[in-house]
């Protein structure tokens, strides 16, 4: 079986997806129930039928409720993908990865093959099964690098399937089936561009998983983490630049920009526990500084928070995720002042020779400056920094109070011991340490402290997938270089010419490789007796197929015939015929370069190291054309890479 897939994962998530369909299925009907009774009650007067309505109304609006919560528990099943460390590690988001339908392509292929490039369809039958079973395999990736690079795989081979069997004008005539990440609706396309964004979306979902799994309490564990959830930010975000109109919500520019910023959160959250686990020092400005990275974890879930909140996403977006961003942004802003009092009250006064150094870095330590004493005086006078310390600790009880509230609304995330856990012992820890700085006679009243300007020493990026990473051949390599032989080029039935070699040669100049190109024939030649043309390739001499051979080989086979001449299989290109198209087509596509420029997929090429080294252009059509082209040249004049034979 193909490595990197996992069979036993499927059956654990195909459960999840099928009973998600169903209660999707169920909500729909409830839906249409609904709009059904209200139109009824707002079109009747008759005050018995509006009571019964109004009742069936309550019914079915409490049904709706029940199946949504349903719906939500399936989709905060965080626990299948959480690590099993002893160590307590506040639990992140993982998503579910999409499910696809199997896929038939034996006959559609086959007959394309046979169709467009001529050639036997059933000699291709290992090929086309070798494709479907990478399909088959990629269906359920293993959490690990293997299942990784499983998806790439599949997800570069779907660049040469595109360029050899979709032609521009024409569909395959097959359907893309897959289903919503979240809510399990299905959804299917003819456009591939809908198979390649659901592979990508599952690149990002398999690293969100290998993100949750990581044992975050070493550090060998974070850095992992940190990389997993910052290539699946970058795996959403690449979909989002270059994929439009999804047909499913989870593909949509909306969600997709609340996953980006969910994944950048999660990595902060990682970056502010890897200081906490390096932190050695435990004086004045390694504690300020521990308070800022939580204000600015804080900062990016109060941002997920507002885009999970939003109009298109609320509705789609389970209860339980939204919860605990909310959870985590009140959970950090506690720890920001709860480290900003402990920085205060636990750390002696600054003497003369630290205090330079410790007000520049007080001054750009609040958002607004604290009321009272000068900083200098603040600094130096520990009863003026037990009072800010207090004022600190104060809104931290405040802000862990709010967390513990809003984790005690959602009924899934009150199952999670863990985060229960986490949050109580904070709390406790802050009021511990508040009893323990208040003295009985303090008679003022605690100030509010300002809030902690937010700031990172590792900021999180956003990795982009590096689809060269894993190389892929074209499984249907033996149709010939792409460069001519693919989905968009249209070319008329292969001839067969017998050439005899006059005493001037074959009266031709060939020019380039795989496939070689008849560069000019000469009129009255042998080669234009025998009905040879320029803009003609080669694709085969005396029955040996040609089309990846090199200039040398085909000048060689030429040269080796004897007085009986030569068999030479060739092709034209519809539309390449002579010079006078050559010259147009050099026109068209000068004027059409400013077309491809602001095409996004140019800027970002991968190359992939294929024997054609064709360049990956993920969901357009448009490819620039090697430097095998017989586009753009006319034939008129030898060029310095041409020869006479």
């Amino acid at each position: 079986s193909q490595q990197g897939c996992d069979p036993f994962a499927q059956t654990q998530r195909s459960k999840l997806q099928h009973r998600r369909a169903r209660i999707n299925q169920q909500i729909n009907k409830e839906m249409r129930m609904r709009a059904g009774a209200e139109n009824l009650f707002r079109a009747t007067s008759n005050h018995k039928v509006k009571e019964t309505v109004a009742l069936e109304l309550s019914y079915v609006n409490s049904n709706l409720q029940l199946l949504k919560e349903e719906l939500e528990e399936l989709n905060s099943s965080v626990d299948v993908y959480q690590n099993d460390s002893e160590s307590i590690s506040v639990p992140m988001i993982p998503l579910g990865l999409k499910e696809t339908k199997e896929l038939d392509l034996m006959v559609p292929l086959k007959d394309l093959i046979s169709e467009h490039y001529g050639e036997e369809g059933i000699l291709f039958e290992k090929e086309i099964k070798e494709f479907m079973e990478l399909r088959q395999a990629m269906r359920t990736p293993s959490r690990n690098e293997a299942g990784l690079e499983l998806l790439m795989e599949y997800y570069n081979q779907l660049y040469f399937l595109d360029s050899r069997f979709f032609p521009p004008t024409k569909s395959l005539g097959v359907f893309f089936h897959w289903y919503d990440s979240l809510t399990g609706v299905p959804s299917h396309q003819r456009a591939l561009a809908f198979e390649k964004g659901s592979v990508l979306f599952n690149i990002g979902a398999l690293h969100t998983q290998i993100g949750a799994r990581q044992d975050r309490a070493s550090l060998p564990g974070l850095n992992q983490a940190i990389d997993a959830f910052q290539k699946a930010a970058g795996a959403f975000n690449y979909l989002k630049e270059n994929f439009s109109n999804a047909p499913s919500l989870d593909m949509s520019a909306a969600s997709l920009n609340m996953l980006v910023r969910l994944m950048v959160a999660q990595v902060q959250e990682c970056v502010f526990e890897k200081m906490t686990l390096l932190r050695t020092q435990h004086d004045f400005l390694s504690r300020l500084q521990l308070a800022q990275e939580a204000a600015r974890v804080e900062d990016v879930y109060s941002l997920v928070h507002q885009t999970m909140t939003q109009a298109h996403v609320k509705d789609y977006v389970p209860f339980s995720w939204t919860t605990m961003v909310h959870v985590k942004s009140e959970h950090f802003k506690a720890l920001s002042h709860y480290f900003a009092a402990i920085a205060l009250c636990d750390c002696p006064a600054a003497s003369d020779a630290e205090l330079p150094e410790q007000e520049k870095a007080f001054i750009q330590f609040h958002v607004t400056m604290p009321e009272g004493p000068s900083l200098r005086v603040l600094l130096q006078d520990p009863e003026e920094r037990r009072k800010l310390g207090k004022a600190h600790l104060k809104k931290a009880i405040m802000k862990h109070e709010e967390a513990m509230r809003i984790h005690g609304l959602c009924k899934i995330l009150r199952k999670m011991d863990i985060l229960q856990e986490v949050l109580s012992f904070a709390h406790k820890r802050s009021l511990n340490k508040y009893s323990e700085i208040d003295h009985e006679e303090d008679f003022f009243e605690t100030g509010d402290a300002p809030d902690i300007h937010p700031k990172t020493h590792q900021k999180p990026e956003i990795k982009s997938p590096n689809f060269s990473q894993v190389k892929v051949t074209d499984l249907f390599h033996r149709l010939g270089p792409l460069s001519v032989f693919s989905a968009k080029n249209k070319w008329y039935p292969a001839r067969r010419v017998h050439l005899m070699r006059g005493e001037n040669g074959f009266g031709f100049t060939l020019r380039g490789d795989s496939p070689v190109l008849i560069a000019g024939v000469i009129p009255g030649g042998c080669a234009a007796e025998a009905g040879l043309k320029e803009g003609d390739y080669i694709i085969s001499v005396n029955g040996k197929d040609c089309k990846w051979s090199k200039h040398a080989e085909v000048v060689q086979l030429l040269k080796s015939t004897g007085e009986e001449g030569v068999e030479i299989g060739v092709i034209t290109l519809q539309g390449s015929e002579g010079p006078k198209a050559a010259d147009k087509k050099a026109a068209a596509m000068s004027s059409g370069s400013g077309l491809q420029k602001s095409n996004k997929e140019n800027s970002r090429k991968s190359l992939m190291n294929s024997k054609s080294a064709s360049t990956l252009l993920v969901w357009s059509k448009k490819s620039k054309r090697s430097k095998k082209s017989t586009y753009g040249v006319p034939f008129t004049a030898v060029g310095d890479n041409e020869a006479m034979y």
